[in-house]
């Protein structure tokens, strides 16, 4: 077994990273942008980052294109997770989709947002086959998720 894919974030990423963050605080979302609300696995704390909520075949997805990140791990463990667009808050449950599962909801990923995360997809695009998908899946976790029911 290989070691799970991650790709540490370079400096502008982290620019960027920042600036969709405060635009999406404010309630501005760019190209679908939340900001992800996770509780840490070790510390409990929150922690957040931006990441692209997609919509596809009416089902709400969250993929990590940099592979098994911080918030993956964390929200595994979490089981649950927090996703805010200004002062709107929806809490939500992941279900992390298996590796046969991700070709489409991939293809779908990349055709909204190559421009922004195909440097980590390898030169993998939008018109790969769904073999060349499946091969690349491993190294992309991809949640569904739903929204949770209300606290009382």
């Amino acid at each position: 077994m290989t070691a799970a894919r991650y790709v540490k974030p370079k400096h502008t990423t982290n620019a960027f990273n920042t600036m969709v963050a405060v635009l999406t605080r404010t309630g501005i979302s760019i190209w679908g942008s939340r900001e992800l609300y996770v509780r840490g696995r070790t510390s409990g704390e929150w922690r957040h980052n931006p990441v692209n909520l997609l919509t596809h075949d009416g089902e709400r997805y969250l993929v990590a294109p940099r592979g098994h990140t911080q918030w993956v791990r964390n929200l595994r463990v979490a089981g649950e997770g927090e996703l805010r667009l200004g002062r709107r808050v929806e809490r939500f449950v992941p279900t992390e989709l298996d590796d046969t599962d991700k070709p489409a909801v991939l293809r779908a990923y990349l055709r909204r947002w190559k421009f922004e995360v195909g440097v980590f997809f390898d030169g993998v695009d939008a018109s790969a086959s769904d073999e060349q998908l499946l091969a690349i899946a491993p190294g992309y976790p991809v949640f569904r998720i739903r929204t949770a029911p209300a606290l009382d």
